[in-house]
């Protein structure tokens, strides 16, 4: 409905017509009234309403008469119709007289769920009575029940549960129908998070509909009198889901979720199910939903899940090698004969037991006890394991507590190589780094130029910031790697995996205009992120994988746009952005052809978009082109593209050699390759973009041409006193992985080819305690701790449950111009628990548009900015000391995560946290 509010003072006869914006024609009848002293007092003063007339009541059942009430002024018709979301259901003529006006009709199945009833009143041309229109519309919406789509399903099971039994569920349906349902528990207090309600699927399948016929007249026509259109459009509908949000707590237990079903239950029987209630204390939620024959429904009963003893054990979220801790133990008596209850405690895993087992505790009533057992963490990586076990009398209560213990300091590697001749053999000792369970070694043969693959594929895959374009380039190469190298199965399931993953986080980065943001969530499209992720995307399809089309099609008709849109800026060489888009455009099979030629006709066109667009011609099916643009241009970079698309030299000198590879110019990118490869060798520091599109370009070029190098690759090798194994292959690399027992010893190698052999053998771990130290470079790194009260703390040693914060100033000394994609990264101790600002805001500790984006984990949070010449940025993180013990704190890095040569760096230390007397 249309209201209009008219103030009391402005009386006079009001004029109202409703016109289609498009067309400018009526859509609305004409209506006069009087304000105030309307002719007819029915009416509200102001209302639009042509026809105001009302039902007995709103809600019916099948088979109950509906009687519709119509105030009349005078003699007239009125055409009653019973309508639903689709169609005219039924229609009736009502001769009218003045006063109310009756006419009930009988509700049917097919008004169900709702209908609506509309009258459409005609007065007498010629009376004089009232100043009305001729011709009245009102509507009035009915919600209609059929009984026989409404299943009543009942259950019953016990009114508390006990952990580690089994208990029994009956079912049945009240009025006895036969029903299919299914059965799940869950715990309420996951239902809680996500304030799940139970199911009612009668609400989803008989919603309420909008109203779907629409309704006018030709009187305009034919009647002259009184002008106007008839009309009124009126649609009704919608559902009234929805639900105020409650406060929940946060619960350390695993929690229960289990699904049963489908079950069919015939006609007037009663099903029993015996379901297991796994080591769980708490409130659990069974509900069943029900359908059959169009019918459907729903009920569920929450049941307490405990027992006269009970035990709980708490643990921080992560553990590290080395450190200790108290665990402490919960011991609960809920019944009054519960007096003492013995408390033992097992572990296995990477975990010690200090001291004693086993410890009494003892009641006075009802309530709980606190015991405490102390832990160490051995200098070991895995899945510690916790059972806990409480008896008292013929009561026992378990627990069982599992937790990663993971070691946050950086990889370390050791690289040894050399180049052999066919016939010559090379012998190397090596000893394992880093503690036991991180430590890895692998033998990489290749009889093309060493890319050093299996150290820069673990740069990417490890590498802990998750841009757009990271999130790209940790995956990219792992494409092309079956092409140039054979897989163990192993290997194959991981990168196939990998891919998945990727393509599915990529879709979070997408924006509403189909580009992708430089962060999941960010409405601003990054434009080479953009390129670079839909490129990937369009390899993986090529090569096999499922990419959601919705994904592709938003990202295509993106590009499209913004290639039909681009004009040069100037700030940036962004000729380069341009051209790799319209290479990905061609590369989706639909090129931008003008965009493409228009970018050919620009006089400073930069080397390397030159190259791209060549290259995108190529895949338009226009190689006469592209041989023609490339040549007479130097096949190699001279300056590093502009930092705002994470370019360097050797990234674009990749490009070019993809280009190349593309084109068929194998014998003219040789010594490209050979360049692009030696620096990937190297043992420096290369940013991810680089790392990741070097790999591609030659894994790409060599995949395309195998032979380029020779025969195959043929060596024979032994490790310490190991049997001689024998290397075949057609590929040009071959990884061999050597096992735990190999971490440390001697290897001999013999190249028994005909070809060059280049051999890298790879050694990473990571060590116990960080070996980095104080360290800066064009970047000022400021670490400190506060209490509450922004009294500065030492963090060495606290008091358990202390709140406390972390404040890290990075500052840009203003010699280098603008930082850009700076990662302060802040790993905490495992007893110190971060107190998650974005739900519990602390008073003086908002942060604002301080950073780009944060990225907030159980034990650590990265922080990304820029800075600007003479900037300092202060970030602070909220903390809680809450498990006593010996911890390790990691160091805290700031870097620039495109340029090496800016970074800050506070080392690591220990720190104790220590329980209140």
């Amino acid at each position: 409905q249309v209201h209009l509010n008219i103030p009391n003072d402005e009386w006079g006869r009001y004029y109202i017509r409703v016109r289609d914006p498009k067309s400018g024609h009526s859509a609305g009848s004409v209506t006069y009234f009087d304000w105030p002293g309307w002719a007819d007092s029915n009416q509200r003063p102001g209302g639009a309403s042509l026809l105001n007339f009302s039902t007995d009541k709103q809600e019916y059942k099948v088979g109950e008469k509906v009687t519709v009430r119509i105030p009349a002024s005078n003699t007239g018709r009125a055409l009653v119709s019973i309508e639903n979301g689709s169609r005219v259901i039924d229609a009736h003529w009502l001769e009218t007289k003045s006063g109310a006006n009756e006419f009930s009709f009988e509700v049917t199945p097919d008004m169900a769920p709702n209908a609506y009833v509309n009258a459409t009143l005609l007065q007498p041309h010629a009376q004089t009575q009232n100043d009305l229109p001729m011709r009245l519309y009102g509507i009035v919406p009915i919600q209609v029940t059929n009984e026989q789509t409404v299943l009543n399903p009942q259950i019953t099971l016990p009114d508390v549960l006990k952990p580690e039994e089994s208990f029994e569920v009956n079912v049945k349906e009240a009025n006895g129908k036969p029903m299919t349902y299914t059965i799940a528990v869950v715990d309420e207090g996951l239902l809680d998070i996500t304030r799940f309600q139970t199911p009612n699927p009668w609400h989803t399948f008989y919603a309420r509909q909008a109203l779907g016929v629409k309704s006018w007249d030709v009187y305009d026509h034919v009647i002259g009198a009184y002008s106007g259109d008839l009309s009124r459009l009126l649609a009704l509908g919608g559902d009234g889901s929805g639900m105020r949000p409650e406060n929940s707590k946060a619960n350390r237990f695993k929690p229960v979720v289990k699904h049963l079903g489908p079950f069919r239950l015939e006609k007037g029987k009663t099903a029993t199910h015996r379901i297991d209630m796994p080591n769980y204390v708490g409130s659990v939620r069974t509900m069943v939903v029900a359908g059959g024959n169009g019918a459907y429904g729903h009920t569920e009963k929450a049941t307490p899940v405990r027992k006269p003893l009970m035990v709980l054990g708490t643990l921080p979220r992560v553990l590290g090698p080395g450190e200790q801790l108290q665990l402490p133990v919960s011991v609960f008596a809920l019944e009054d004969f519960v007096k003492q209850a013995e408390v033992e405690l097992k572990v296995s895993g990477p975990l010690l037991l200090k001291e004693g087992a086993s410890k009494t505790v003892r009641f006075s009533g009802l309530g709980d006890e606190l015991v405490n057992f102390a832990l160490e963490v051995k200098p070991e990586l895995g899945v510690g394991r916790i059972e806990i076990l409480a008896k008292s009398g013929k009561e026992t209560a378990r627990h069982s507590i599992e937790i990663q213990v993971r070691n946050p300091n950086p990889m370390s590697t050791n690289l040894y190589q050399a180049a052999l001749q066919p016939g010559e053999s090379w012998e190397q000792s090596f000893t394992a780094i880093g503690m036991q369970g991180t430590n890895s070694t692998t033998l990489e043969l290749s009889v093309i130029p060493p890319i050093n693959l299996e150290k820069r594929l673990g740069y990417l895959i490890s590498y802990p910031h998750g841009c757009i374009e990271q999130t790209t380039s940790a995956v990219f190469p792992q494409l092309f790697l079956n092409d140039v190298m054979e897989l163990e199965p192993h290997r194959q399931n991981e990168v196939r995996k990998n891919v998945i993953d990727a393509v599915e986080k990529i879709g979070r980065f997408q924006t509403a205009d189909g580009g992708f943001a430089y962060w999941p969530g960010n409405s601003d499209n990054n434009d080479w992120g953009t390129n670079y992720a839909g490129h990937f995307l369009l390899e993986a399809k090529d090569k096999g994988y499922s990419i959601p089309s919705a994904l592709l099609t938003n990202w295509k008709a993106y590009q499209s746009q913004q290639a039909r849109r681009w004009s040069r800026y100037g700030r940036y060489n962004d000729d380069a952005v341009q051209a790799y888009r319209l290479y990905t455009l061609a590369k989706a099979q639909a090129p931008e052809l003008g965009a493409m030629n228009r970018l050919r006709e620009d006089e400073g066109l930069s080397l390397e978009a030159k190259w791209r667009l060549a290259a995108a011609y190529a895949l338009a099916g226009k190689p006469q082109v592209a041989q023609e643009m490339v040549s007479k241009l130097p096949k190699v970079a001279s300056k590093r593209s502009a930092y705002y698309f994470y370019g360097s030299l050797l990234r674009d000198n990749a490009m070019i050699l993809e280009a190349m590879g593309l084109m068929g110019m194998q014998q003219e990118g040789m010594d490209l390759l050979r360049s692009v490869a030696s620096e990937l060798a190297e043992d420096q520091w290369l940013s991810t973009q680089t790392t990741a599109f070097s790999l591609l370009a030659i894994i790409k070029f060599v995949g395309i041409n195998n032979n380029a190098f020779g025969r195959s690759l043929q060596a024979e090798y032994q490790v310490n006193s190991g049997s001689n194994q024998r290397i075949a292959t057609s590929k040009p690399i071959r990884q061999i992985v050597l096992s735990a027992k190999e971490q440390s010893g001697r290897l001999k190698l013999s190249n028994t080819g005909e070809s060059m052999l280049f051999v890298h053998l790879i050694q990473q771990g990571q060590p116990l305690v960080g070996e980095e130290k104080d360290g800066s470079s064009g970047l000022r790194l400021e670490v400190n701790y506060f209490d509450r009260g922004n009294n500065p703390i030492d963090p060495s040693q606290m008091e358990q449950g202390t709140d406390f914060y972390a404040e890290v100033k990075v500052s840009n000394p203003g010699n280098r111009g603008i930082y850009r994609d700076i990662a302060l990264s802040q790993v905490f101790p495992s007893g110190w628990e971060i107190l998650n600002d974005r739900l519990n805001e602390i008073p003086g500790t908002s942060q604002g548009g301080n950073y780009t984006y944060r990225d907030i984990r159980d034990d650590r949070v990265y922080t990304y900015f820029d800075l600007r010449p003479n900037e300092s940025k202060t970030f602070r993180v909220n903390l809680n000391a809450t498990y006593t013990g010996k911890f390790y704190l990691p160091s805290v890095n700031a870097e620039a995560m495109y340029d090496h040569t800016i970074y800050g760096r506070k080392a690591g230390r220990w720190v104790e946290v220590k329980r209140v007397n």
